[in-house]
């Protein structure tokens, strides 16, 4: 009898570690037109990345973006563009690529967006629909496997990430896979910062 306890207690003993260890991360707000989704973002795995996206919620930036490209079971890209699809100006500069940080591209993660370049992650976000394992840091010699950082993931509204998902889209100049209905980031509130 002394032994179960021992195990419970210790097993209840880890759960309080990260249970106080989830409450302690920052988390973030997204309101939408379609739902709220909330962000809980790792700073001790991609300390940069979480930095920067603190700064750029605090100041402001996504409000009145859009999830401007929507894959159906892949991805919701948003975080840079406004309603008319005019890119919005960063200030900020480029992130050195923290996606070495033993995060993976699963279902519910948030992770940058950047172009081929691995190091040139700015504002641009997206949340995986799916466990999308080539995304995923291989290697940091070659260019093409350095992987997207995940820094997060949605703690609550996957429901309101899935219903993004299911909306339609279509090409807007050359972008493609553009909700025909804006999704629009209405507000972002930083429900805490550690």
């Amino acid at each position: 009898m002394f032994k179960q306890i021992t195990v419970l207690a210790a097993g209840l003993l880890v759960n309080l570690f990260a249970a106080a260890a989830l409450w302690a991360a920052p988390t973030v707000e997204l309101t939408t037109n379609l739902g709220k989704i909330t962000l809980t973002l790792y700073p001790d795995k991609a300390p940069k990345t979480v930095e920067m996206f603190l700064y750029n919620a605090k100041h402001g930036f996504y409000e009145s973006t859009i999830f401007h490209r929507v894959i159906d079971g892949f991805m919701i890209q948003g975080g840079g563009f406004n309603k008319a699809m005019e890119e919005k100006k960063v200030l900020t500069p480029a992130l050195q690529n923290e996606a070495a940080n033993g995060l993976v591209n699963k279902r519910g993660s948030i992770a940058m967006a950047r172009t081929p370049d691995p190091h040139s992650a700015r504002v641009q976000f997206f949340i995986n629909l799916k466990d999308n394992d080539f995304l995923n840091h291989r290697n940091t010699s070659d260019p093409r496997a350095w992987g997207y950082a995940v820094f997060g993931e949605v703690s609550a509204g996957m429901d309101v990430v899935d219903k993004i998902a299911k909306e339609p889209t279509g090409n807007v100049g050359y972008y493609e896979n553009v909700p025909t209905t804006p999704v629009v980031i209405q507000s972002v509130k930083i429900l805490s910062e550690k």
